[in-house]
C-alpha cells in the first residue's frame, strides 16, 4: 500500500490533533470562499481572499487570520495536493455532492475527526449519537489528556461537521441518517482508494467507499454515472472492473504513486 510519507504528498495529513479542536468543518464558510476564487486558485489566492479581503466577514485581523489556517488545516486549499485537486475540481461539477465531499477530504486531512469514523459508521439510520459517547471515545486513548470542558467542545464540533455533510439531523438530540450522495461522491472515493493503492475491483473495498452508503450495486450504478459524466473511467465485464482517473495526476504524481504500491 502506499507509504503515509507519499500520502502526505498527496495532501492526507497523520499525527493525533486537528481543526476540530477548535471548529466544524466549515463548510458554509468554504462555499463562500470558493464562490469568490476559481478551481485554478492557488493557496495564496485563498489566503488573500479571506484575510485581505475578509470575504468571510470576520471582525478582526486576528480572526480572519484563524479562519484560514483551520480551512488550510481541513481541506490544503493547495493545487499541488492531488486530493484538494481532485476535490476542486468534482466541487464545481456537482452542487448536490459537496456536504460530503466536504466530509471525505476533512477524515482525509484531520486525525481527530478520523477518529469519530467507525462509531459514527456503526450507528444505525434512527439511531440516537449521544455526545457523551463521542467523548468517551476521544478520551479512551489518551485518558486525562483533554478536560472536560474540551472534550465536550470537541465532541461538538465533530457532531457538528457529521450534520452539515447529511449523516445525523437534530440540533440538540442528534440522530443518524442516510446522507445524500452523488456520481462525484464515489468519483472521490474512489480517487482516495486508488491514492492508497487500491486498483481494479478492490477500490471498491476501500475504507472511503465503506463511507458511503448503498448496496455494492447501487455504489456501481454511481460510479457508471460518474464515467457517463466524464469524471472517470470505468469498465466492468465478467466481474472484472477498472476504473482510471485520466487527468487527475501528473506524470510525476504517477510514477511516485506506482513505486510505492501494489495491487491490493
Amino acid at each position: 500500500m502506499t507509504t503515509d510519507s507519499t500520502l502526505t504528498k498527496f495532501g492526507f495529513r497523520f499525527g493525533r490533533n486537528g481543526a476540530h479542536a477548535a471548529r466544524t468543518m466549515m463548510l458554509g464558510e468554504l462555499r463562500t470562499l470558493f464562490n469568490h476564487q476559481p478551481e485554478t486558485a492557488t493557496k495564496e489566492d485563498y489566503r488573500r481572499e479571506v484575510v485581505e479581503a475578509n470575504v468571510l466577514g470576520k471582525p478582526t485581523r486576528k480572526a480572519r487570520e484563524l479562519a484560514f489556517g483551520h480551512l488550510a488545516d481541513l481541506y490544503g486549499l493547495a493545487p499541488e495536493l492531488a486530493a484538494f485537486r481532485a476535490f476542486r475540481k468534482l466541487w464545481t461539477q456537482d452542487e448536490d455532492a459537496q456536504p460530503v465531499l466536504a466530509l471525505t477530504l476533512a477524515l482525509v486531512r484531520d486525525p481527530l475527526l478520523r477518529r469519530s469514523w467507525e462509531f459514527m459508521l456503526a450507528k444505525q439510520p434512527g439511531e440516537a449519537v449521544r455526545r457523551e459517547e463521542l467523548e468517551a471515545l476521544l478520551s479512551r486513548d489518551d485518558p486525562g489528556r483533554f478536560s472536560p470542558a474540551s472534550l465536550k467542545s470537541f465532541a461538538q464540533n465533530i457532531n457538528g461537521t457529521w450534520t452539515q455533510a447529511g449523516f445525523l439531523a437534530g440540533r440538540t438530540r442528534k440522530t443518524r441518517v442516510v446522507p445524500h450522495i452523488t456520481p462525484a461522491n464515489v468519483t472521490f472515493a474512489l480517487f482516495l482508494g486508488y491514492l492508497e493503492g487500491f486498483t481494479g475491483q478492490s477500490l471498491f473495498t476501500s475504507a472511503w467507499m465503506k463511507l458511503l452508503p448503498g448496496s455494492p450495486d447501487e455504489l456501481e450504478g454511481l460510479a457508471n454515472s460518474a464515467s457517463h459524466r466524464g469524471q472517470i473511467v470505468f469498465m466492468s465485464a465478467g466481474g472484472v472492473k477498472e476504473v482510471r482517473f485520466p487527468g487527475y495526476l501528473t506524470p510525476e504524481e504517477e510514477q511516485i504513486r506506482q513505486e510505492v504500491s501494489h495491487v491490493v
